[in-house]
């Protein structure tokens, strides 16, 4: 018999909402993991203060089954609906005071150690949300329809990051790069998801239990010890590690690899601007995005077993071919001769600055690399002794195919 299907779409735009915004607040730091980096750790080793980043970054998904496990416990003693509102606050409240976090040349140490502290409460929310979710979701689908419905939930990976790029690079675009670089710009993101939580708490207050749940409660069928009935029970204990290492691990390193590690890939091995990895991203993601609902609809058609192992199969096969195509014509080369090396060219234009001695160089270079062209031109001002020389910043950067 199935179950009723009224309102279930209302319930998944309730429930996706809320989701999605926890997942916009969860990525914002890692798609500003190259700023976040100069501002929260020390900046004599660039290479380390990313790598300090991506490892606050990583800490978030550490704890996420914890919050699975406290969040999922606590789901099942006061229901989904104000599990999901705790879960939303927490992680509205922890991106935006990350937001707030003074810079490492202000405070120090403390710092980054405020940052890793809200980046785990990021996590431990996810981990409460994310699951909780797709159960809600599920506790109200008929059983024959559950990929198709839950698959929406699964959307909210990717339109999360989708959101986060978009909003990044249109406050970028608002406020110019030096004051989003080198200002306060770069805090607008997770300042604004006080506002994003807020709309979806408002939501999140007008949906109703699941009826599944409320059933079993009324019966007193729920569990008065869940996380005991799931590790020490033997047949439950080894459904969660199926869905924890069959499913879940394996899932989690196709996903991240495929969408999120990209954009790292593409920003500082393939040397990539700020702008184009993420507008790559964009477009990648859009594109995606439709066969999460795709893949779940076929799922209550010929299983989940078979979609899950085909899909990582894939990304076992095809990953390595793939970053190594995007690295292959891309050839990062320093120096003087840069332009030289690659292919290019490179003419000086010097004049005389009126009313002094000194004078105004500029240079233009144009490089030549798999049939595009790229243009710069830089003005460097010189002494009139020719013993210092105070180089500019390019003032037109361009390419052109």
């Amino acid at each position: 018999m199935k179950s009723p299907t009224q309102g279930i779409w209302k319930v998944i735009t309730a429930s996706s909402v809320g989701t999605l915004i926890e997942w916009y607040d969860f990525y914002i730091f890692g798609s500003l993991s190259t700023i976040i980096a100069q501002k929260f750790f020390p900046d004599t080793n660039p290479t380390a203060a990313l790598l300090s980043t991506l490892a606050t970054f990583a800490a978030g998904f550490i704890v996420r089954p914890f919050g699975a496990l406290f969040f999922g416990r606590l789901g099942d003693l006061i229901g989904r609906k104000y599990t999901f509102l705790l879960t939303l606050v927490l992680m509205g409240g922890s991106t935006f005071l990350i937001g707030c976090v003074p810079t490492y040349a202000s405070i120090g140490a403390l710092a980054p150690i405020l940052v890793l502290l809200l980046r785990l409460l990021q996590g431990l929310a996810l981990g409460g949300e994310y699951g909780g979710a797709a159960t809600y979701v599920a506790e109200h689908a008929p059983a024959d329809r559950r990929g198709f419905y839950t698959s929406w939930i699964q959307t909210t990976a990717t339109l999360g990051l989708f959101i986060s790029l978009g909003v990044i690079l249109s406050i970028r675009r608002l406020v110019g790069v030096e004051e989003f670089t080198n200002g306060n710009g770069w805090r607008y993101p997770f300042l604004l998801s006080i506002v994003l939580v807020i709309v979806s708490i408002f939501i999140r207050l007008r949906m109703n239990e699941s009826p599944l749940f409320t059933k079993l409660k009324m019966a007193g069928k729920t569990s008065s010890n869940p996380l005991k009935e799931s590790f020490r029970n033997r047949k439950n204990f080894k459904m969660v590690l199926l869905a924890l290492f069959g499913a879940t691990m394996g899932q989690g390193v196709i996903w991240y690899t495929g969408q999120f590690y990209a954009q790292s890939f593409l920003e500082n091995t393939c040397k990539l601007d700020f702008n184009e990895s993420r507008y790559i991203l964009l477009i990648a993601i859009a594109m995606a995005t439709p066969f999460f609902v795709f893949f779940g609809w076929w799922s209550d058609k010929i299983g989940r077993k078979w979609i899950m192992l085909a899909g990582m199969l894939f990304g076992v096969l095809f990953y390595r071919p793939i970053y190594a195509e995007f690295l292959k014509d891309t050839e990062v080369v320093t120096g003087p001769n840069a332009p030289f090396q690659l292919g290019g060219s490179i003419t000086y234009d010097t004049k005389l600055i009126e009313g002094t001695n000194d004078s105004l160089r500029v240079g233009s270079q144009e490089i030549v690399r798999s049939n595009i062209i790229f243009k710069s031109i830089q003005t460097d001002t010189i002494k009139a002794d020719g013993a210092i020389v105070m180089a500019g910043e390019p003032i037109i950067r361009d390419k052109v195919l």
